[in-house]
């Protein structure tokens, strides 16, 4: 990958306005195996790489620019395209706000699918129905037939909406345990529910979830 490429990859997947200097370390190893015998051309090379990328963004082709914002650099939508991206704002849903209890059970669900209440019950040691209702709800899972055992529990599973949430191709790309709970505390960052709300999502009763689930199974 060329240096301009990984520069403008950093730029992009900065949260702040990243410095010169922290770009110059960041790609100081690639560049001397690339042919720069020390820092100093580096930095040079680091320079004349953001004029470029600059110069490039800066034509009428593209909606964003890469800018020196607070002694840094990062990449901000033109000043002509705010109000596109300010009707985009506006049409997007609220974000999905889930509790802890719905976030485990979300993540049971998504390894062991299809998954009863039973079987989720169990893993978690808790009753879920009031949170797979929650799921339901939002959209994250939803009713895969039932379990061909007595009493013939529904089975619940994952939905396109969770895949998108979460970057995921499909369910075979899910990461292990660990990463996944990693994943999740990034993505819901900012959008738990309360403890005091979610307590009361965990003891309610879990009819509403079956209610939910026999109507989305009548309609398959």
């Amino acid at each position: 990958m060329g240096l301009k490429a990984q520069l403008e990859a950093i730029i992009y997947a900065a949260e702040t306005p990243i410095t010169t200097e922290h770009m110059v370390q960041l790609v100081k190893e690639s560049a001397i195996a690339e042919g720069a015998p020390e820092e100093a051309e580096v930095k040079s090379r680091v320079r004349a790489a953001l004029e470029e990328l600059v110069a490039d963004y800066s034509g009428q082709d593209h909606g964003i620019e890469i800018r020196q914002v607070a002694g840094g650099y990062r990449m901000s939508t033109k000043p002509e395209q705010h109000e596109m991206v300010r009707s985009f704002a506006k049409s997007l849903k609220p974000p999905v706000r889930l509790s802890l209890p719905a976030l485990e059970t979300l993540a049971v669900i998504a390894y062991k699918q299809p998954a009863t209440v039973p079987e989720i019950n169990e893993i978690r040691g808790v009753d879920s129905g009031g949170v797979i209702a929650t799921l339901l709800d939002r959209k994250l899972i939803t009713t895969a037939g039932r379990k061909q055992v007595i009493g013939r529990p529904i089975l619940y599973k994952t939905t396109k909406e969770f895949l998108m949430r979460f970057g995921l191709k499909d369910v075979n790309e899910l990461p292990s345990m660990e990463e996944f709970e990693k994943l999740v505390a990034e993505s819901f960052q900012g959008e738990l529910i309360p403890a005091e709300d979610a307590a009361h999502e965990e003891g309610a009763d879990s009819s509403p979830a079956e209610e939910i689930a026999e109507s989305a199974a009548q309609k398959e």
